[in-house]
């Protein structure tokens, strides 16, 4: 398939010679199948969740609104803790009109959401709060499907599972099955709890998927904003631990791809960055776990630092997207990652949007319909050594429109981010 894209870099060199002189025989690869540790959720709980019948329109009712319940409480906390600001402030009533303005294609997506039998709501994948995640299943497959383990975005504090609806809907549309994966959000939790949560989500994907048809050896790992910050710590810290000698209950090499859309992976320099936007500095490190704490969050330096050079090796192929005209997290944050992983030897495709901005990619452009870029370039990703989906993705209808171009206009005018 000929996707043309704006900017595109593709990057790959051959690995330094401080990796390729490393003595491999007193250093572990990967675990062996005996050696990972699996989840003591049993294979008949996990197809229960595929067998149970589909609730009543009451219980979906409820069940709605016991979420929309969680999120209200979650939000009234952190304005406890927020105080009085004017940036934030100015930021919240943005938000409202800029989601307002998106109501149309929220309400047909809900739809989808709370009433299609694709999708299978929160199933349970560890014993945190919070610790689970929607799955979007494609209709009528017989063989096993590739599989997206999403992790959302929303400033580390906004973050929901439902977020990733959209993204579910399309992808499920196209065969692929994705587990979109909630996580504690902050006051409920710190970073560490968040890269623990989705450490989680994943190792249950990759366990336990096969039981919902989708193909373990198929697996994608893709964050979006503050999601592909807490992804690719998430997966940096994965191959880091993979080259000790302490079990784990997933492995990178399980991971074909990594898609991190507007993301964030030098944290040190984004600090002064958020402030100015409405993230405080104090909220942030608060967030972080303080300031001695940013470095070990931020997957750049993680990469760039020489006694993860043989860590780094492990990682699968990145893929990294992002808007020259994002403001809530610059696009140089991606293409520093890229240089980061490129000199240590890693696998990297750059892809850039002129004049994106921070949402564009992840929600104006899908609301609008037609042909979506990033989208299909995901999709040609996964599906690039299966023919036959292949040619069923050149067939693929066009996505129809959700909301109008004057709303989604008027909406990326007011945009908070």
């Amino acid at each position: 398939m000929k996707i043309d894209l704006p900017i595109v870099e593709r990057r790959k060199e051959n690995p330094p010679s401080d990796v390729a002189s490393m003595n491999l025989e007193s250093t572990p690869l990967f675990p062996t199948n005996g050696g990972i540790r699996r989840r003591a959720a049993s294979e008949s709980s996990v197809s229960g969740c595929i067998m149970s019948p589909r609730r009543s329109f009451g219980s979906e009712v409820q069940h709605a609104a016991e979420e929309t319940f969680l999120l209200t409480r979650l939000t009234l906390t952190l304005l406890r803790y927020l105080g009085i600001g004017y940036r934030w402030i100015m930021k919240y009533l943005a938000l409202c009109l800029y989601a307002f303005l998106l109501m149309p294609g929220f309400i047909q997506v809900g739809y989808y959401y709370f009433f299609s039998s694709q999708v299978r709501r929160s199933v349970v994948y560890g014993e945190q709060p919070r610790n689970r995640l929607d799955l979007y299943l494609p209709a009528n497959t017989k063989d096993r499907t590739p599989v997206v383990a999403f992790i959302t975005g929303g400033a580390w504090i906004i973050g929901y599972k439902a977020w990733g609806a959209l993204l579910g809907r399309r992808l499920a549309e196209r065969g692929i099955i994705v587990a979109c994966i909630d996580y504690r959000n902050f006051p409920q939790g710190t970073i560490s709890d968040m890269v623990e949560d989705a450490s989680e989500g994943i190792s249950f994907v990759c366990n336990h998927i096969a039981s919902f048809g989708g193909d373990p050896s198929r697996i994608y790992l893709v964050g979006q904003s503050a999601g592909a910050h807490i992804a690719s710590c998430t997966l940096v810290n994965q191959a880091i631990k993979e080259c000790g000698e302490g079990g784990t209950s997933w492995s990178v090499s399980q991971i074909k791809a990594y898609f991190g859309i507007s993301g964030g992976y030098n944290i040190v320099n984004l600090v002064d960055h958020f402030h100015n936007r409405g993230l405080y500095r104090s909220i942030f490190l608060s967030v972080m776990e303080g300031e001695e704490s940013l470095p070990a969050f931020s997957p750049e330096l993680l990469v760039r630092k020489p006694s993860n050079s043989f860590a780094v090796s492990l990682l699968p192929r990145i893929v990294l997207f992002h808007g020259t005209s994002d403001c809530s997290i610059p696009s140089t944050a991606s293409k520093d990652l890229a240089d980061a992983l490129t000199a240590k030897g890693a696998m990297v495709d750059l892809i850039l949007y002129e004049g994106k901005t921070h949402t564009d990619l992840f929600l104006q452009d899908p609301l609008r319909g037609g042909s979506d870029p990033l989208l299909e370039t995901v999709i040609a990703v996964i599906h690039e050594d299966d023919v036959s989906a292949g040619a069923k993705d050149v067939e693929a209808p066009i996505a129809r429109r959700l909301v109008p171009e004057w709303m989604l206009t008027l909406a990326s005018r007011v945009s908070p981010f």
